[in-house]
């Protein structure tokens, strides 16, 4: 869901899509910075934004600056034309998963993949799958490195397979990461 900021336009639809920054911070007490609209494109022109307005209230000095620009995501240290040859390399490390697996955690994951599939020889290596070529594995490192706490955090927010997932697998996906995290206490930096 994204808020759009009330710019006097008479329906939603004509409503600004840019963001909207506003911090609330009385008398130097804690800051508390607003964020209206905004697009998934200009993530990282907001959160500069964002930075720079919260930066005179931060105990260190932030530097905002567009070091973002040149900065990748987790698991995207590769070219924008490596993706394919990413995708050559995990089948070739894994010959016995699925390619349309070894796809979509190349696209979800990057360079990444490799800490979910570990030594991986066989789909059974991953442990359960819960649908939709979600596994046990996966689902692990999504808790561990991710912070994933719940199935709709999972199936939604990480990776968007509650597409493809019935509701009765998401309940089962919940049933078991209730079940996994006393055991991964602790494991968050592992």
């Amino acid at each position: 869901m994204r808020p759009l900021f009330d710019d006097g336009a008479t329906a939603a639809q004509a409503a600004t899509r840019d963001y909207v920054l506003k911090i609330d911070a009385e008398n130097g007490g804690p800051a508390l910075l607003n964020v209206f609209g905004g697009k998934l494109t200009t993530y990282r022109r907001l959160a500069q934004s964002a930075l720079a307005q919260l930066a005179p209230h931060l105990p260190t000095p932030a530097r905002p600056g567009t070091w973002t620009a040149r900065a990748t995501l987790p698991g995207g240290d590769f070219s924008v034309q490596g993706f394919e040859a990413l995708v050559k390399s995990l089948s070739a490390r894994y010959p016995a998963l699925a390619p349309q697996l070894i796809r979509r955690l190349a696209r979800a994951y990057g360079v990444l993949a490799p800490h979910i599939l570990g030594a991986a020889k066989t789909p059974a290596d991953l442990g359960r799958c819960f649908g939709a070529g979600l596994t046990e594995a996966e689902i692990k490192y999504l808790m561990n490195r991710e912070w994933a706490m719940t199935a709709q955090d999972v199936a939604w927010r990480r990776s968007k397979l509650g597409l493809a997932l019935s509701p009765a697998e998401v309940a089962v996906i919940d049933g078991y990461m209730k079940a996994q995290a006393p055991a991964l206490v602790g494991g968050l930096a592992s």
